[in-house]
Protein backbone atom coordinates (compact mmCIF):
# COMPACT_ATOMS: atom_id res chain seq x y z
CA UNK A 1 0.00 0.00 0.00
CA UNK A 2 1.12 3.51 -0.82
CA UNK A 3 -0.39 6.69 0.56
CA UNK A 4 -0.02 9.99 -1.25
CA UNK A 5 -0.67 13.50 0.05
CA UNK A 6 -0.48 16.50 -2.26
CA UNK A 7 0.08 20.11 -1.27
CA UNK A 8 1.02 23.41 -2.83
CA UNK A 9 -2.00 24.26 -4.91
CA UNK A 10 -3.56 27.69 -4.95
CA UNK A 11 -4.49 30.72 -6.98
CA UNK A 12 -1.89 32.31 -9.23
CA UNK A 13 -1.95 34.81 -12.06
CA UNK A 14 -1.11 33.80 -15.58
CA UNK A 15 2.64 33.76 -16.08
CA UNK A 16 3.26 32.89 -12.45
CA UNK A 17 4.72 29.82 -10.80
CA UNK A 18 3.70 27.22 -8.26
CA UNK A 19 5.39 24.16 -6.83
CA UNK A 20 3.32 21.14 -5.95
CA UNK A 21 4.51 18.49 -3.52
CA UNK A 22 3.47 14.88 -3.14
CA UNK A 23 4.52 13.10 0.02
CA UNK A 24 4.51 9.33 -0.29
CA UNK A 25 4.36 6.85 2.57
CA UNK A 26 3.92 3.12 2.98
CA UNK A 27 5.62 0.74 0.56
CA UNK A 28 7.51 3.48 -1.25
CA UNK A 29 10.36 1.17 -2.25
CA UNK A 30 7.88 -0.69 -4.47
CA UNK A 31 6.98 2.35 -6.56
CA UNK A 32 7.87 1.91 -10.24
CA UNK A 33 6.99 5.45 -11.25
CA UNK A 34 5.41 8.47 -9.61
CA UNK A 35 3.99 11.59 -11.10
CA UNK A 36 1.11 13.92 -11.72
CA UNK A 37 -2.18 13.94 -13.53
CA UNK A 38 -4.73 16.72 -13.71
CA UNK A 39 -8.43 17.08 -14.28
CA UNK A 40 -10.01 20.29 -15.43
CA UNK A 41 -13.72 20.96 -14.94
CA UNK A 42 -15.76 18.94 -17.41
CA UNK A 43 -12.72 17.14 -18.80
CA UNK A 44 -11.11 13.77 -18.36
CA UNK A 45 -8.10 13.27 -16.17
CA UNK A 46 -4.90 13.65 -18.16
CA UNK A 47 -1.24 12.84 -17.70
CA UNK A 48 1.09 15.71 -16.81
CA UNK A 49 4.50 14.36 -15.81
CA UNK A 50 6.16 11.36 -14.23
CA UNK A 51 9.52 10.17 -12.97
CA UNK A 52 10.52 6.54 -12.90
CA UNK A 53 12.38 4.70 -10.18
CA UNK A 54 15.44 4.99 -12.41
CA UNK A 55 15.08 8.74 -12.69
CA UNK A 56 13.72 9.00 -16.22
CA UNK A 57 11.19 11.76 -16.71
CA UNK A 58 8.28 12.10 -19.07
CA UNK A 59 6.05 15.09 -19.78
CA UNK A 60 2.85 15.85 -21.59
CA UNK A 61 3.47 17.98 -24.67
CA UNK A 62 1.32 20.74 -23.24
CA UNK A 63 3.68 21.30 -20.30
CA UNK A 64 7.09 20.58 -21.79
CA UNK A 65 9.48 23.44 -21.20
CA UNK A 66 7.26 24.93 -18.48
CA UNK A 67 6.94 22.19 -15.85
CA UNK A 68 9.66 20.20 -14.14
CA UNK A 69 9.32 17.06 -12.04
CA UNK A 70 11.84 16.08 -9.40
CA UNK A 71 12.05 13.92 -6.34
CA UNK A 72 13.71 13.79 -2.94
CA UNK A 73 14.28 10.13 -2.13
CA UNK A 74 15.14 10.88 1.49
CA UNK A 75 11.89 12.71 2.06
CA UNK A 76 9.90 10.38 -0.22
CA UNK A 77 8.51 13.47 -1.89
CA UNK A 78 7.96 14.35 -5.51
CA UNK A 79 7.73 17.91 -6.71
CA UNK A 80 6.15 19.53 -9.72
CA UNK A 81 7.57 22.94 -10.47
CA UNK A 82 5.13 24.79 -12.68
CA UNK A 83 6.30 27.94 -14.45
CA UNK A 84 4.70 30.22 -17.02
CA UNK A 85 1.30 29.06 -15.91
CA UNK A 86 -1.65 29.55 -18.23
CA UNK A 87 -5.38 29.68 -17.49
CA UNK A 88 -5.72 26.33 -19.25
CA UNK A 89 -3.51 24.79 -16.56
CA UNK A 90 -6.37 25.29 -14.11
CA UNK A 91 -7.29 21.87 -12.73
CA UNK A 92 -7.17 19.57 -9.77
CA UNK A 93 -3.72 18.01 -9.78
CA UNK A 94 -3.45 14.43 -8.57
CA UNK A 95 -0.34 12.57 -7.50
CA UNK A 96 -0.10 9.08 -8.94
CA UNK A 97 2.15 6.20 -7.93
CA UNK A 98 2.43 3.06 -9.99
CA UNK A 99 3.19 -0.23 -8.32
CA UNK A 100 2.46 -2.37 -11.35
CA UNK A 101 -0.28 -3.23 -11.98
CA UNK A 102 -1.81 -1.04 -9.28
CA UNK A 103 -2.26 2.73 -9.41
CA UNK A 104 -2.40 4.75 -6.21
CA UNK A 105 -3.87 8.24 -6.12
CA UNK A 106 -3.83 11.18 -3.81
CA UNK A 107 -6.90 13.29 -3.14
CA UNK A 108 -5.69 16.14 -5.31
CA UNK A 109 -4.82 19.79 -4.94
CA UNK A 110 -6.53 22.60 -6.82
CA UNK A 111 -4.55 24.93 -9.04
CA UNK A 112 -6.34 27.98 -10.38
CA UNK A 113 -4.65 30.26 -12.89
CA UNK A 114 -6.34 33.60 -13.42
CA UNK A 115 -6.02 35.56 -16.65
Amino acid sequence: QVQLVESGGGLVQAGGSLRLSCAASGSTSSINAIGWYRQAPGKQREFVAAISSGGSTNYAESVKGRFGISRDNIKNTVYLQMNSLKPEDTAVYYCNAKVFPVNYWGKGTLVTVSS
